[in-house]
């Protein structure tokens, strides 16, 4: 069975060889194993991943803008961006950037600078990399990888504009104006994805980021979500499922409170679930297994502790559970740093795949 074709029935809960496989790595990972630990440079083809990803679209307000620096220290640079706002990031190992500040704190500045911008139809098109899309699209094929299509989708697009408290206070304050953000985002996205795939042709999945919680709770009530996010999700995601695509949502934090509304926009598999954010994976999967695919929730945590014992633990209890429909893809409940070993994570793999082969 080809990783197409297992992770396409997998999306269907239909009968397979075995579970998924598929990993994230923060770069610095990237550079101790194979700089150090004697790691081939390509994970994919050494772990032997389902799932090859592209992303193409570049929605950030001023696409060709260099970031300017705005301070920097021994450990950091402050930069603004292309969307007027003002990052820290480190220099010496990848993180989430810390917000600074964001020069688009009012819905007229939002009309002024951004929104003329993400409509210009000008410089549409070269926010597309049709090559990148046309390459990666046609490796999956001769390789027999399952291609998705991936992006961030509204919430995701919001926050680097305005800042995740300007955002959520002004849907209490200014709700036409968050409307208008998503709305604007959402036609841009789909507008971008038929032109790909009208010359380029349909991947296998489109997959969108939408990092929507935080330890112990969403970034907004599940009225909230209904109110504002979900007419975004639901006409992007609408769009898909008129080619057949099935959609997988990635998204960090606890979201379990949304995952009803993300069912009724239309997601077919949630990505990461999160353990240390509070996500269970062994009760996500009671209460949506039959609705949904799950894709991670094994907690990091057990694997940066290099212990094989406590692994063959997180996976005993987990894997067999979440394999019986049909409907369950490995990979971590985030990205994997660099304090888990190599030989480490080979071996999360190899028993991973072990107990995720069906009998």
């Amino acid at each position: 069975m080809t990783s197409k074709e297992r992770i396409s029935r997998i999306l269907k809960h239909q009968p397979v060889d075995r579970v998924g496989i598929y990993e994230h790595f923060w770069g610095d990972t990237y550079n101790e194993w194979v700089n150090n630990q004697g790691c081939p440079p390509d994970f994919a083809s050494e772990f032997n991943f389902d799932i090859v990803e592209c992303g193409v679209l570049n929605l950030c307000a001023r696409p060709f803008f260099t970031p300017e620096l705005v301070a920097e220290d021994e450990d950091t640079k402050t930069m603004l961006d292309g969307n007027y706002a003002i990052m820290r990031r480190h220099k010496k190992h990848d993180t989430t950037p810390e917000h600074i500040g964001f020069g688009i704190d009012t819905y007229e500045k939002w009309l002024e600078l951004i929104k003329p911008k993400l409509e210009d139809e000008e410089i549409f098109e070269k926010r597309i990399n049709f090559e990148g899309y046309r390459n990666v699209k046609k490796a999956c094929e001769d390789s027999g990888k399952f291609f998705c299509y991936t992006g961030v989708n509204v919430f995701e697009l919001l926050h680097p504009v305005v800042g995740h408290e300007e955002m959520l206070a002004a849907m209490v304050y200014d709700p036409d104006w968050v409307h208008d953000m998503c709305t604007t985002f959402a036609k841009l996205i789909v507008k971008a994805q038929k032109l790909v795939f009208e010359r380029e042709g349909v991947p296998d999945a489109i997959w969108y980021y939408e990092d929507m919680g935080f330890k112990g709770a969403p970034f907004m009530s599940p009225k909230m979500y209904d109110e504002f996010i979900y007419p975004a999700h639901k006409y992007t995601m609408d769009y898909a499922k008129s080619l057949g695509l099935p959609i997988i949502v990635h998204s960090c934090g606890y979201v379990e409170p949304l995952i009803d509304g993300l069912i009724r926009a239309g997601m077919d598999a949630l990505q990461v679930i999160e353990v240390k954010a509070g996500m269970d994976l062994l009760r996500i999967y009671e209460n949506y297994g039959d609705k949904i695919v799950l894709f991670g929730g094994i907690d990091v945590r057990e694997l940066y502790s290099n212990d094989f014992a406590r692994i063959d633990a997180e996976l005993e209890k987990k894997i067999p559970v979440v394999m019986q429909k049909n409907g369950y893809i490995v990979h971590s409940d985030h990205s994997i740093p660099n304090t888990v070993n190599y030989k480490t994570y080979k071996y999360f793999v190899q028993k991973a795949l072990e107990l995720g082969t069906y009998k």
